[in-house]
C-alpha cells in the first residue's frame, strides 16, 4: 500500500469538515462473514458519578445503516450531554468559510505553482471526473486535494446526510441534548489551512496519485467501521502517516486537546456521549492511549 493511498484515508478521516480501507486478505474475510452485521466500536470511560461514551463515527456513508441499536443505541439514549468535533448548528456556516479560507492570497494560480509533472498528472485527475482544468485556480492546494477526493465520492452516492454524524445530531435535537463542541468550525478549517505549501502540495499530489482507488478504498473503511475493526481502520487511516506536520496537526495534537477535557470533565456528574471521527479512537495516539497516559482507562463495551 502506497503512503499516498494511506496518507488520502488520513486526509478523509481526520476532520468532520473534510467530511470524511482495507487490504488485507484476513480483513477481507471477516468483513465477507460479517457484512450485515453493523457493530461500530463504542468505548466507555467513566468514575463514581461521571460515564463518559466514546463513538467513532464516519462522516460520509453511502446508503442508511442500522447502527442505533444495542449499547451504542442504549449510551446516547442516556446521555445529557452530546459532545462533537464541532457545534452541531454550525456546520451549515462551513462551506462560507471554506471558500473563504481556500482562496489563494498570493496572486498566482494553483497550476501556476506545480512542476510540469505534477501539473500534468493534476488536470489529468481533473478531467477523470469531468472537472475543467482550472476549477480550482484560485483556491490553495489543500482544498483542491480536498474537491478531488470528495466529488468521486459524491458521484458515487456518498453523502453527509447517511453520514452518522448528522444522524447523532439530529437525535440530539430531538431531545434538546446540550452539546460541547471540541472545535469550531474556522479552527477546523484552519488546520487545512494553515498547513506549510510544501505540505499542501505534496497531499494534492498524493490524493491524485489514490484518486482511481478512493472509492473501493473508503468503500472498505466503511466496512470496517460497520464490523467494530477499530484498529484495522486506524492502522488505516493513521499509522503509516509518515508526514510529521500532518500527524502532529491533525491527530496527535487533537486527541490530546480532547482527552484533557475529557478528563476535567470527569470532574462533573453526568452522562456524556462523544461522538467524533472513528481514526481518532484506536491507534497510537488515540484519545484512549491520551487518556491512560494522564492515568484514565477506557473500556471496550461495542
Amino acid at each position: 500500500m502506497t503512503p499516498a493511498r494511506i496518507r488520502l484515508r488520513n486526509w478523509l478521516g481526520s476532520t468532520l469538515l473534510a467530511f470524511t480501507a482495507l487490504s488485507s486478505p484476513l480483513a477481507s474475510a471477516q468483513e465477507a462473514a460479517q457484512a450485515s452485521a453493523v457493530r461500530p466500536a463504542l468505548w466507555k470511560v467513566a468514575d463514581e458519578d461521571t460515564t463518559i461514551w466514546l463513538f467513532g463515527t464516519i462522516h460520509v456513508l453511502p446508503e442508511q445503516v442500522d447502527w442505533y441499536a444495542g449499547p451504542v443505541a442504549k449510551a446516547l439514549d442516556s446521555a445529557q450531554e452530546l459532545v462533537t468535533e464541532i457545534p452541531i448548528d454550525d456546520t451549515e456556516q462551513a462551506q462560507g468559510t471554506i471558500l473563504q479560507m481556500a482562496a489563494r492570497k498570493d496572486g498566482k494560480s494553483l497550476r501556476d505553482t506545480l512542476s510540469a509533472k505534477e501539473r500534468t498528472a493534476y488536470e489529468g485527475a481533473l478531467t477523470s471526473i469531468g472537472i475543467p482544468a482550472q476549477a480550482f485556480d484560485a483556491n490553495d492546494a489543500w482544498f483542491a486535494a480536498l474537491m478531488l477526493t470528495l466529488i468521486p465520492l459524491k458521484t458515487a452516492g456518498y453523502s453527509t446526510e447517511t453520514g452518522i454524524d448528522q444522524q447523532v445530531a439530529a437525535r440530539a435535537r430531538a431531545r434538546h441534548l446540550a452539546n460541547h463542541a471540541f472545535e469550531t468550525v474556522d479552527y477546523q478549517i484552519g488546520l487545512f489551512d494553515n498547513l506549510s505549501e510544501p505540505t499542501q502540495r505534496a497531499y494534492l499530489d498524493e490524493v491524485v496519485e489514490a484518486l482511481p482507488d478512493v472509492k473501493t478504498d473508503v468503500d472498505r473503511m466503511v466496512a470496517a467501521w460497520k464490523a467494530g475493526y477499530a484498529d484495522h481502520l486506524a492502522e488505516l487511516m493513521n499509522e503509516d502517516e509518515s508526514d510529521p506536520e500532518i500527524r502532529k496537526v491533525l491527530i496527535t495534537d487533537r486527541n490530546a486537546n480532547w482527552a484533557k477535557w475529557l478528563k476535567e470533565r470527569l470532574d462533573k456528574p453526568g452522562t456524556v456521549f462523544v461522538a467524533v471521527g472513528a481514526g481518532h479512537l484506536a491507534g497510537p495516539g488515540s484519545v484512549q492511549d491520551q487518556l491512560a497516559a494522564a492515568g484514565i482507562s477506557s473500556t471496550r463495551v461495542q
